[in-house]
């Protein structure tokens, strides 16, 4: 694993940090700090670079700023011979994805976002701890924006195999709970970062869960950002759905059939990366 970073010296630090922790690592792996030039044999980058989510700040608001870097970073992993696969982490990621998407030329199968990984990490966790049952056991999914504008299609969540809207019912519990567990994780990542200034943890083990099902070849469903061609009815942009994902990236994407009210959702959170994109993004995908 190769560390990049303008600061080589933390860069540095943090290969330092992590290898001491290898004696204890289920497998080995050699990490250092290198630069640009190391990407030309590698076989995924994951880009987390950007600038910080500030208290208060949206996701959206970081947009402009994080297109910049993002555009030239891509340019300079392209430069280099990266014939890889993409995975951004950077904020807002649906758009900082199609900039990445954009600048490489790369098919769209090779550039993937975290999306709503994260997301439907804390929701089962929420629902887990709420129901007194495995998070693991949880399967539901958070789609649409990695932001303000993410759902819950809760008529395709399901605990064990069944549906969680029976579970609810079965145990007396009050249906309306689900907009509050829905909201707390809405505003998870607002509330870390009002504590602690920003989130790592959840996001890192997110993304190792994303990187390892692709090195695996798992043929793995996940939540990510990836290229819209008319799957969800919208067309030319990034956004968080279901996806199968192995060794080549994207391998489908897993098309649920949505009930009216939650495909007015997606098409409103479509509509808000779609305005942020023409308005924000394009014009400085165009500047040389």
């Amino acid at each position: 694993m190769v560390l990049i970073d303008v600061v080589k010296e933390k860069a540095e630090g943090e290969a330092m940090d992590l290898s001491h922790g290898m004696p204890f690592a289920p497998s080995k792996m050699d990490i250092k700090a290198g630069d640009y030039s190391d990407c030309k044999d590698a076989n995924i980058v994951v880009i987390t670079a950007g600038l910080n989510q500030k208290p208060g700040q949206t996701r959206l608001e970081l947009a402009k700023a994080n297109a910049k870097i993002m555009k030239d970073i891509t340019r300079q992993v392209v430069d280099n011979g990266f014939k890889g696969i993409f995975v951004v982490a950077s904020n807002p990621v649906d758009l900082m994805t199609y900039v990445v998407y954009k600048t490489s030329g790369f098919p769209k199968e090779r550039v993937i976002g975290s999306g709503t990984v994260l997301d439907t990490a804390r929701l089962r966790f929420l629902i887990g701890e709420y129901l007194k049952i495995a998070s693991k056991n949880v399967h539901a999914y958070i789609i649409g924006e990695h932001g303000d504008s993410s759902f819950v299609p809760w008529g395709h969540c399901y605990v064990g195999c069944k549906k969680l809207l029976d579970v609810m019912k079965e145990n007396g519990k009050d249906i309306k709970d689900l907009d509050k567990i829905y909201n707390n994780v809405q505003q998870a990542a607002y509330e870390i970062i009002n504590k602690k200034k920003a989130t790592y943890y959840g996001i890192g083990i997110s993304l190792t869960r994303l990187v390892k099902a692709i090195l695996d070849d798992e043929n793995a469903i996940m939540p990510v950002s990836t290229y819209q061609d008319g799957e969800y009815g919208q067309k030319g942009l990034f956004i968080g759905v279901p996806a199968i994902i192995n060794r080549k990236g994207i391998k489908e994407i897993v098309k649920l059939e949505l009930e009216p009210k939650d495909q007015e959702k997606f098409d409103y959170s479509s509509k808000i990366i779609t305005k942020t994109l023409l308005e924000e993004i394009n014009p400085i995908l165009e500047e040389n």
